[in-house]
């Protein structure tokens, strides 16, 4: 189906990233860069511009506004003007905005259309030079765009566009790619020596004679490549722990689209095939170096991350919590066993009875006490087996453990006891 056929009457306008032209604080941006549009339908070319609101002491103001498409005596020449327009251009003002609208459009309306205001300062005239090119596509000699070599594109071969016209004598000829105000070339011909994947897009030639601009149709280049360097990462990307899931990611850019598959290194079987690989309940078996492969028709490329599992935090907590409750039920059964000890042999002297409790004997040395404290055999439990230094005390064989305290008592007159 032919361009034109697919367009009908409508326009078709060619979004891309604003372009501005500006000298100093004067400034012209056009939403689009070029426009298609069909014999007998009506255009809309807009743009927006700035100026500085005061300069040389004196607030700037905009004394005259026009678009234009040709220069006469080095003045440009206002549509409104041209005969060739007449009763088909509107000019449509607001604020900072600026519209061109045409109507009953013809073949000879393909143009640059440029907008350009002039102010009260001083050398205070702009004009947006980059334009807005106008292509009217269903004339009836329409440009033809062929590519050389026919067959399939591969970055890094050579590529030669061809652009045809029956102008006799040759016309002037520019080249431009979709969305792009800069000019390729000026040639006949567009020539890429090692074309790349950037260079992938819609391309198109113009045509100027006598002032009459004819456009190409499209013609869009699609550059194979093997895949780049993949790229590689893991989630979640802090500590990995024991019990966790893990999902590892390749991403590579690549024209046909590449394919993944996920390998662990020294196995020779895959582990998967796709963007992710996911690991449910790592475990520590699961560290190690993993490679993504990244392949199509046109070649392949791989890159390698490591794993590494660490114990689960809250196994070491957990063992932590348990050996100080250990240690803590030691400590108040020795302490419990003494104040009992002690108790028993005080009311056990004479000296010590209920009624002569307030007489202390002297004494001249002090007295140590040493209890004998037998505890049950302790089993080391594996999940503690990590934690060496606060354990040395406990022995692991089939024996009990003996152990001497030494405990000093402190008297009522302040000697030890």
């Amino acid at each position: 189906m032919s361009l034109t056929g697919v367009m009908g009457r409508f326009v078709v306008a060619l979004l891309s990233v604003s372009v501005v032209q500006s000298q100093t604080e004067y400034g012209v941006t056009y939403t689009v860069t070029h426009i298609y549009a069909v014999k007998g339908s009506t255009v809309d070319i807009q743009c927006t511009y700035t100026y500085p609101p005061r300069k040389n002491n004196q607030s700037t103001e905009v004394q005259k506004r026009l678009w234009y498409t040709k220069w006469n005596k080095n003045v440009p020449v206002d549509l409104i003007t041209d005969p060739n327009y007449r009763d088909r251009v509107k000019y449509c003002f607001h604020g900072n905005n600026c519209t061109l609208r045409i109507t009953d459009l013809r073949e000879s309306d393909s143009a640059k259309y440029m907008f350009r205001f002039e102010t009260n300062q001083p050398g205070g005239r702009f004009s947006g030079l980059n334009g807005v090119i106008l292509c009217i596509t269903d004339a009836p000699k329409l440009l033809s765009v062929s590519v050389s070599p026919s067959a399939e594109i591969v970055e890094g071969s050579s590529v030669t566009l061809t652009c045809s016209s029956d102008a006799n004598p040759a016309a002037k000829y520019t080249w431009y790619k979709e969305n792009g105000h800069a000019t390729l070339s000026e040639e006949q011909t567009l020539f890429f020596r090692s074309i790349q994947s950037s260079d992938s897009g819609q391309y198109y030639c113009i045509t100027v004679k006598s002032l009459e601009l004819k456009c190409s149709g499209y013609k869009f280049i699609d550059v194979k490549y093997a895949p780049k360097l993949p790229s590689v990462s893991v989630s979640p990307s802090a500590e990995i722990v024991e019990g966790s899931s893990v999902t590892l990611t390749c991403s590579s850019d690549a024209n046909p689209e590449a394919k993944y598959t996920w390998y662990k290194e020294g196995e020779d079987s895959p582990k998967t095939s796709g963007h992710n690989f996911t690991i449910s309940n790592i475990g520590a078996e699961h560290s190690g170096s993993y490679y993504c492969v990244a392949h199509n028709n046109r070649g392949t490329h791989n890159s390698t991350l490591q794993l590494t599992v660490v114990a689960g935090a809250w196994k070491v907590t957990a063992a932590g919590v348990t050996f100080a409750v250990l240690l803590s039920i030691i400590a108040l059964s020795v302490f419990l066993w003494i104040w009992k000890r002690r108790s028993s042999k005080e009311l056990s002297q004479p000296g010590n009875r209920a009624g002569n409790r307030e007489q202390k004997q002297p004494q001249d040395q002090e007295d140590l006490q040493y209890a004998s404290i037998h505890f049950p055999q302790i089993q080391a439990d594996p999940l503690y087996s990590s934690i060496r230094g606060t354990q040395s005390h406990i022995h692991m064989k089939e024996q009990e453990v003996t152990e001497y305290t030494a405990v000093r008592f402190k008297r009522d007159d302040g000697a030890l006891r």
